[in-house]
């Protein structure tokens, strides 16, 4: 079994290092310099600085190569450059290999799920999404986590599972992708705003509230799109946000930290070198919530504060639920 991870991010080249403990595995990097590290340091100091990584984990920047012998397909990039990749790489992909995301986010424009635009470009191939509370630098340090593999085709799932799962990186099956994909793109919104009461100030009942009432308000929106309400409540919901929401490793809540701190999106963003997939989600959010008629306060604020309508301590002076929102979080 040859595993190919389209992208060296962080995210991306932990799992390739995962799989690579497992069986042969390729990553595709668009930087040289990153794919000459891996291959000849066994490492990749861009991103995981200060950890090695497995001797069978290879790297190229030809991306006929890395696709054209891929068993397993898996695609580590963000969502706004997601379609171009994938759509490059499809006509080397052999038939019938499953396509697994790594992206919580959504397509700009199209407001598409990414195992969507992978049904759109690669019809005929398994799709499946990997997400779940997963710091890249824990994992690395092979600390305990775990992860949902999302498939409709639980025998899939099954063969999947087997390739990802180690002894300290527990991944479960769940056939609801929906689900899965939604808690895992919309948690990114929940903590922005969580990161945002860091730079306030505010205190841990406000955020513990902020929190609650986020994934009350994903949970409605997801089940409203389809998603089960139990997957909201797992690790692709719940456990998702927690760790994201308060991890200094997250990128979504450094944002919200740094616009609490009053300093501007765009400088914030200019000095990232990995994607905030929130900042962008915060529309895509706003829109879903107008056409299912979901009221979603926190998720709105966070947007008008994207958006440069209001600002930080403004939104979260307005962050209480509404009186006729009675059921808990």
């Amino acid at each position: 079994m040859h595993v190919v991870v389209l992208g060296a991010g962080s995210w991306g080249t932990t799992v390739a290092a995962v799989a690579a403990r497992r069986t042969a595995t390729t990553i595709w990097a668009r930087d040289e310099v990153v794919a000459d590290e891996i291959n000849s340091s066994h490492a990749n100091s861009r991103y995981l600085e200060g950890f090695r990584l497995h001797k069978r984990l290879n790297a190229t920047t030809n991306l006929e190569v890395a696709v054209s012998n891929a068993d397993v397909l898996v695609v580590g990039i963000p969502s706004g450059s997601f379609r171009t990749v994938l759509g490059t790489a499809a006509g080397y992909v052999r038939p019938w290999v499953p396509v697994v995301s790594l992206t919580k986010g959504f397509e700009s424009g199209t407001n598409l799920r990414m195992t969507q635009v992978i049904n759109e470009l690669l019809p005929g191939h398994p799709a499946a999404a990997l997400t779940g509370p997963n710091l890249a630098l824990e994992i690395m340090a092979r600390q305990a986590a775990a992860a949902v593999i999302a498939t409709e085709d639980l025998s899939v799932a099954a063969r999947l599972q087997e390739i990802f799962q180690t002894a300290m990186f527990r991944v479960y099956r769940n056939h609801d992708v929906v689900g899965c994909e939604l808690g895992g793109a919309l948690k990114n919104v929940i903590a922005i705003a969580t990161g945002m009461a860091d730079g306030l100030g505010v205190g841990d009942n406000t955020k513990a509230m902020v929190m609650t009432r986020g994934l009350a308000e994903l949970s409605r929106l997801g089940v409203a799109m389809g998603g089960e309400p139990e997957t909201f409540m797992g690790l692709a919901g719940m456990g998702d946000l927690i760790a994201t929401c308060l991890s200094p490793q997250s990128r979504n809540r450094h944002v919200g930290e740094q616009l609490g701190r009053g300093r501007s999106l765009e400088e914030i963003l200019d000095e990232m070198h990995m994607v905030a997939e929130g900042v962008k989600t915060t529309a895509t959010v706003a829109e879903m919530a107008r056409v299912y008629g979901i009221s979603m306060p926190v998720c709105n604020a966070i947007h008008q504060v994207i958006e440069g309508e209001i600002g930080p301590a403004e939104a979260y002076r307005g962050l209480t639920p509404a009186a006729h929102e009675r059921d808990e979080g």
